[in-house]
């Protein structure tokens, strides 16, 4: 009978110390949950879309500023413009002939325009960025590592082709790259057993700025998303704390 008592007294021991331990762990958990819950209710839909806002305003800025700066595309191997492929074959005839020069000069016009061109392409980013919905940024913020590019290369291309196209075409004129190039068209023609060659330069070089600012924008937000020191303020780093 003792024994039997004494068992029913060990197993009731044993049962209320796993309950114990049962309950603690199960605080536990919810205490972890409740920081988890509290961490992310401190960081309102408003707080989101203000951090990623100012992440890309951040990147647009700083990248758009390097590129219209002199040889901002020029002296940029991500981003230099080089010949469209219709005219590599007329770099290379020139250069042959000895007439280096004059094909430096022609790639040179062509970077100098697109440098004009990113002038105008802040406003835009901008725009499109103050615009951007709560939905927009979350989706961005928890994407793909250039989601953000790309959305804005969704929104804005349109716009930026259509305010760089004009500024292309009159910083072509205006550093005499029509000039250059017509001279170059018409000594490469001249050439026996050469066809002729007149591409559209203006849609050409347009394109290529579009290229160019869309691959930097990439760049910054590859380094907000990976280098946290890239995150220059409190709302960033919780925001991006987020994704990481």
């Amino acid at each position: 009978m003792k024994k039997i008592i004494y068992s029913l007294l060990l197993v009731t021991s044993i049962s209320t110390t796993a309950n114990a331990q049962f309950k603690d762990l199960l605080n536990k958990a919810k205490k972890e949950v409740n920081k988890v819950t509290n961490s992310d209710k401190s960081l309102s839909n408003t707080d989101i879309a203000s951090g990623l806002k100012e992440a890309l305003n951040k990147g647009v800025t700083k990248q758009v500023k390097k590129l219209t700066a002199t040889d901002g595309f020029y002296k940029n191997e991500a981003v230099k413009i080089l010949l469209p492929k219709e005219l590599q074959k007329v770099d290379k005839t020139l250069r042959k002939m000895g007439m280096s020069k004059l094909a430096d000069e022609g790639l040179l016009v062509l970077n100098r325009a697109a440098e004009d061109a990113v002038k105008e392409a802040t406003p835009i980013f901008v725009d499109a960025i103050t615009n951007m919905s709560f939905d927009d940024a979350k989706n961005i913020l928890m994407g793909n590592k250039n989601s953000a590019t790309k959305y804005l290369e969704g929104t804005t291309t349109k716009p930026l082709y259509g305010k760089f196209n004009p500024v292309v075409a009159k910083s072509l004129d205006k550093v005499g790259a029509n000039k250059v190039w017509a001279t170059i068209i018409k000594k490469y023609n001249a050439i026996p057993l050469t066809g002729n060659i007149n591409p559209d330069l203006t849609d050409y070089v347009t394109n290529k700025a579009l290229e160019g600012v869309f691959t930097m924008i990439a760049v910054e937000e590859k380094e907000i998303r990976s280098n946290l020191s890239s995150r220059t303020s409190d709302l960033l780093k919780k925001v991006f704390a987020l994704q990481d």
